[in-house]
């Protein structure tokens, strides 16, 4: 697959308004693990190729084990990820299919226990930033190398 052009050359103003996002990402009190974790599952449920090699390396630099990377796509039939980040892994599914699921008060009431008012906000930011990276990977064709 070729890419179609490379979008942080075609806009770098459009590029500056998304690392906006990640500064305050990066500053905000979830755990890099769990940021990581959120990045790739998102990544995985939007197909993008880039960003699953993208945060599956930065996870294993950050020091998470292959046995979690591997599994993250089955978490819920596992034992490896603790309440806080199953909660922020069904969050991020939620909200990544959020024209399917509209985000259920289900959701909602079992994930708020585990995040503070501010958190929930930066993991909804967290989610958001994530699917909007996909989908300029995707549309663009950005391959991972």
């Amino acid at each position: 697959m070729e890419p179609r052009l490379n979008f942080y050359k075609s806009s770098p103003e459009a590029i500056k308004a998304m690392s906006g996002l990640e500064l305050r990402i990066a500053k905000s009190s979830l755990e890099k693990s769990l940021v990581e974790l959120v990045r790739l599952r998102a990544s995985q449920i939007n197909g993008c190729a880039y960003c699953v090699d993208l945060h599956s390396s930065d996870a294993r630099k950050a020091g998470e084990s292959e046995r979690r990377l591997a599994a993250v796509v089955v978490w819920r039939e596992t034992p490896f990820y603790s309440d806080r980040e199953r909660a922020a892994l069904e969050w991020t599914e939620a909200v990544t299919l959020v024209a399917q699921s509209h985000v259920p008060d289900e959701v909602w009431n079992q994930v708020k226990p585990h995040f503070t008012p501010e958190e929930m906000v930066d993991l909804t930011l967290l989610v958001s930033t994530i699917n909007a990276w996909n989908r300029f990977a995707i549309a663009f064709r950005k391959t991972p190398v």
